[in-house]
């Protein structure tokens, strides 16, 4: 069997969009991704199908796997032709024991390549506003491990000469032995009054920043119990954080937030609420598909068939416009064959969604919702007109019968349905289990039934209880609706039925 190929990548500080393009490849091409606690497990979402992952990080208690039974399970991997990625956090040539295992992938012949990562050691000071050089301060740095291989064949570090050595001095995994390296560099020299500062899970939705000076900051991580894994950074630039400090400012920042969109709609709110600070996790509740039964699928086709007969085509959702062109494509339609209808569009996302297609809708204002669709084209309407609504399973019946009081004649059809989709649903369990989850975002009422739905499905009795220490955030006033019909207190309504205007709710509320 030909032997496989290792990627050893860094994986960066911890926000997941700071690893580098070269080391996302390698994650997307992986057979087999091997990773630890410092690696952003939201990179795993990045893998193709089929692909297994292995953790084996370390707990500051606990070993998961000793470091020389991770060498030879990559070598193990390899020799069973996997193309394997060893994720390490940071860059892993930096106290990362890169080297350890690429001399036994090297040892048996193994084709390898190492990723390098950004560094915790300059991007976790520059997250909480510290940059480890500055030409008023210093102009030079040192990089030194805070917890030392007891049996290693060099000198140990020469602390008289390192605290001169640098005007900046960055210990990482140094917590443990915190006093240890202040009274050392007050000994070498390094005054008592220099500034420094602990940076915990730097880049994380967690960072904690503790400041102090040598002689006082032990004190102080004791009494706010400050735990690893952190970064210690010694030096007068320590003094720039209260000015610059930039990351813990976001308005989203220590949020961590669940996503149940549809996987297909959810990457816009996603990118919203981490450009803001938050962490979204994502937990697509609802999958859309093309209507499964046979009679749906065959009512479907025929008022499909007919399009040259409507005089209004309305469209209350993206998914109905993209599995609208969907079964136009599948049947062989044309689309001049709705010459003569009018297009509406209940909010404007729905509204781009047709413009991508080249038709240009009717403008609606983005609060309507769907069964405001009648008021707001009052006037437009005329008694003996047909209209088409492909529209979810799901679906309201409300506003076809407003319609069909108004005097027209309505082709109702499933367009799409939503079924419930608990992948990744463990993950997410034990995120609110550990009450980890701070804010929920609902964007349509499917998604609040099919995540009660889900939890019960992942074996909780109570989902209620469950979800009970977390706000509720939602896009409308029918989603709401739904949500306190199941029993929720909504915390956040979006004004407009539009994704920035819901993430705005969650920041801005008063």
């Amino acid at each position: 069997m030909e032997k496989g190929v290792v990627y050893l990548v860094g994986a960066g500080p911890g926000d997941p969009k700071l690893i580098t393009v070269r080391g996302l490849e390698a994650i997307q091409r992986a057979d087999v991704v091997v990773y630890d606690r410092l690696a952003s497990p939201r990179l795993l979402k990045h893998m193709k199908p089929g692909a297994d992952k292995i953790f084996v990080g370390k707990l500051p208690d606990k070993h998961m796997m000793k470091q020389e039974e991770i060498n030879q399970l990559l070598v193990d991997l390899a020799l069973q032709g996997k193309t394997v990625t060893r994720l390490k956090g940071g860059d892993p040539s930096v106290f990362g024991r890169v080297g350890e295992e690429a001399e036994l992938l090297a040892e048996n012949e193994i084709r390898f390549e190492i990723i390098p990562g950004i560094t915790s050691a300059i991007s976790v000071p520059a997250y909480a506003g510290i940059p480890v050089t500055h030409r008023d301060f210093t102009s030079s740095f040192s990089i030194v491990t805070g917890h030392e291989y007891k049996n290693k064949t060099y000198n140990t570090v020469n602390w008289e000469n390192l605290s001169q050595a640098s005007g900046t001095l960055i210990f990482l995994m140094g917590v443990a032995n915190l006093e240890t390296i202040c009274r050392q560099l007050i000994e070498g020299g390094k005054s008592p009054d220099t500034p420094v500062a602990l940076i915990r899970w730097g880049t994380w939705m967690e960072q904690e920043t503790l400041t102090g000076t040598l002689t006082d900051i032990v004190e102080r991580v004791k009494a706010a119990n400050f735990q690893s894994p952190a970064v210690t950074i010694v030096g007068e630039v320590v003094k720039l954080r209260e000015k610059l400090a930039w990351f813990e400012k976001k308005p989203l920042f220590g949020k961590r937030i669940l996503v149940t969109r549809a996987r297909s709609q959810a990457s816009e709110l996603v990118d919203q609420i981490d450009e803001l600070g938050g962490e979204a996790v994502e937990f697509p509740v609802i999958r859309t598909q093309a209507p499964s039964g046979q009679a749906a699928q065959q009512a479907l086709h025929q008022a499909m068939k007919r399009l040259n007969e409507y005089d209004w085509v309305m469209f209350t959702s993206v998914n109905g416009v993209e599995h609208f062109f969907q079964t136009l494509r599948e049947l062989k339609l044309d689309i001049r064959s709705m010459y003569k209808a009018r297009i509406a569009a209940v909010g404007p996302k729905t509204a781009e969604a047709l413009e991508q297609y080249g038709l240009q809708p009717e403008r609606l204002p983005a609060k309507f919702q769907g069964d405001a669709l009648p008021d707001a084209l009052e006037g437009e309407l005329k008694k003996g007109q047909r209209v088409f609504l492909p529209t979810a399973d799901i679906a309201r019946e409300t506003l076809p019968a407003k319609l069909e009081e108004l005097g027209l004649l309505v082709t109702k059809a499933d367009v799409y349905e939503t079924v419930l989709d608990t992948n990744g649903g463990t993950d997410i369990l034990e995120l609110l289990e550990q009450n980890k989850i701070h804010i929920i975002t609902f964007t349509s009422s499917s998604t609040v039934t099919n995540l009660l739905k889900a939890l019960r499905e992942l074996g909780v009795e109570k989902p209620l209880e469950l979800l009970g220490g977390c706000q509720i955030a939602c896009i409308g006033p029918l989603t709401a609706q739904t949500a306190r019909e199941a029993g929720m207190q909504v915390d956040y309504l979006a004004e407009e039925a539009t994704v920035a205007s819901l993430v705005k709710s969650m920041y801005s509320k008063k």
